[in-house]
């Protein structure tokens, strides 16, 4: 018992510093793109949101509230983005995870707040709870939840 609250011990105070991903991708059981864009937004100000990829060179803008911005053609219609409780945004792309590029990078940003994620297209995860939780970088909390199940049993 000891040995193992020391283990877990040292586990959780190495791996604490580390931070959430602000940004995760996934699919969808319909096949729909997901992403989710945490990053917190700056209080007393309208938020504004973009939603973009890119390949290569190219950036292309997938949904946008800024004013005087708008998506490109293809996406027109095809997302939509709606507003994450306590913070943050969820685009969805219908039906486009048969057209996206081998190596992606995904990039949003919330009222000047920027974050990317860099995926390979055979990497997608289904966008379930486990694996959505296994894809983001919170590994201080399965050492927490270990933790908590060690020193109950």
């Amino acid at each position: 018992m000891i040995n193992s609250l020391f283990v877990f011990g040292v586990l959780a105070a190495l791996l604490i510093p580390a931070e959430c991903d602000l940004i995760s991708v996934c699919v969808e059981d319909d096949y729909d793109l997901r992403v989710d864009c945490l990053t917190k937004p700056t209080p007393n100000q309208i938020n504004s949101y973009e939603f973009s990829w890119s390949s290569g060179t190219t950036e292309s803008l997938i949904n946008t509230n800024v004013s005087g911005s708008a998506a490109e053609g293809q996406f027109k219609d095809k997302s939509y983005v709606e507003e994450l409780e306590p913070h943050g945004y969820r685009m969805t792309l219908n039906g486009f995870t048969d057209k996206l590029p081998h190596n992606t990078t995904y990039m949003c940003k919330i009222s000047g707040k920027a974050a990317a994620v860099n995926v390979m297209k055979d990497q997608l995860v289904p966008c379930s709870a486990v694996s959505v939780f296994l894809q983001s970088s919170c590994s201080w909390i399965v050492c927490l939840l270990l933790f908590v199940y060690q020193t109950h049993s």
